[in-house]
């Protein structure tokens, strides 16, 4: 039997109204992405320090279906890696009910390509979901990405 092609995909979205030094310290906090992202009630960490490779968060009621009936939604997300000289950070879902498989995830910070300034990439691999196309999972990731970056730039305005 042949393997399917793992799925990768990457989206983007510029940075309006803040720098990538005031961005990255909320994409840093690995625990706190609830705050940011749109229809994501609830994460916090269940292992390891916030911030630290190892550590591991529990995330959920994200608008992804879960695939064994229940009514909430649910990861748990390992922190592969972070780079603060970057801005990049790197993680995989070691459990799910939302049929993801194999999925490795980063999120960086970049700076854009055209006229200056900076944007937010967020890009994925894994196996090809049951009950999923990839062709509807990337417009989902996209939408989700301007969202958190739009509430982030207007936390960061509501600081100053």
């Amino acid at each position: 039997m042949e393997q399917q092609k793992k799925w990768e995909a990457k989206v983007s979205t510029r940075l309006e109204n803040a720098s990538s030094d005031q961005i990255w310290p909320l994409l840093e906090d690995f625990f706190g992405l609830h705050k940011w992202f749109p229809g994501l009630p609830t994460c916090y960490g269940i292992h390891g320090s916030n911030g630290e490779p190892g550590c591991v968060r529990y995330c959920a009621g994200f608008s992804l279906p879960s695939m064994d009936g229940a009514t909430v939604s649910w990861s748990k997300e390992k922190l592969i890696e972070i780079d603060h000289v970057e801005r990049r950070l790197s993680y995989e879902i070691v459990d799910c009910n939302t049929g993801f498989k194999s999925y490795v995830a980063s999120m960086k910070i970049i700076p854009a390509a055209d006229c200056g300034g900076w944007q937010m990439e967020w890009q994925f691999e894994m196996d090809p979901g049951v009950g999923w196309r990839l062709e509807d999972l990337v417009p989902k990731y996209e939408i989700g990405l301007q969202l958190m970056v739009k509430k982030m730039e207007v936390s960061i305005s509501d600081s100053c």
